[in-house]
């Protein structure tokens, strides 16, 4: 292996010490990250989720499968994933490719979600109009909750998650005078090429 190719588990690694780091100063939401996607016209398209489990084999999040997120996702599955942590003055860039997870998988962090989540999954066409405004979904969560009351919520077939395969992470650590310092990873075979950038 040459000197600039690390194993497979270092950004991860790497991207482990950062979010207990970020854990650690008691910030709202330290796995918060911005999911970018594509459409059919190439229109970007931007939103904020957070982030529910990672490993060497990517980066996972969950949606609803019909939401504007869930149909560009599945249509063009190139996405960029972002983390900003402005109390560290650090930032993790993800490029990669987003596929579902296995079903087993999806239920089991399903069963996981409050119980009102759950219900909310049903309940929202999310990305869709929603006529008669906010009383008429919290309406339908009501009726969901009578429908299943004293049962176990499965989950709809239209939630699911994805794992962001990278294949591209880049480590941002703010730096005085704006010299800041940048790792790039990019995978290759045996591992990842890591070099340092300009800032």
């Amino acid at each position: 292996m040459s000197d600039d190719v690390r194993p497979f588990e270092e950004p991860f690694a790497r991207f482990r010490q950062v979010l207990a780091e970020a854990e650690a100063t008691g910030m709202a939401d330290p796995n918060a990250m911005t999911v970018a996607s594509v459409d059919a016209a190439g229109q970007p398209s931007a939103r904020v989720v957070l982030l529910k489990s990672f490993d060497e084999r990517g980066f996972v999040f969950y949606t609803n499968l019909e939401s504007r997120k869930g149909t560009e996702i599945l249509a063009h599955p190139r996405v960029s994933l972002s983390f900003w942590w402005r109390e560290l003055g650090k930032q993790v860039i993800v490029l990669g490719t987003a596929g579902q997870v296995p079903d087993a998988e999806a239920d089991a962090y399903f069963a996981t979600r409050p119980r009102t989540s759950q219900l909310g999954a049903w309940a929202s066409q999310q990305s869709q109009p929603l006529p008669g405004g906010r009383g008429h979904l919290l309406a339908e969560v009501a009726r969901l909750e009578a429908q299943h009351f004293l049962r176990p919520v499965p989950r709809p077939p239209h939630w699911s998650g994805f794992r962001v395969v990278p294949h591209w992470i880049e480590l941002w650590v703010a730096g005085a005078f704006r010299l800041h310092d940048r790792t790039v990873y990019e995978r290759v075979e045996g591992g990842w090429r890591m070099t340092q950038r300009y800032p």
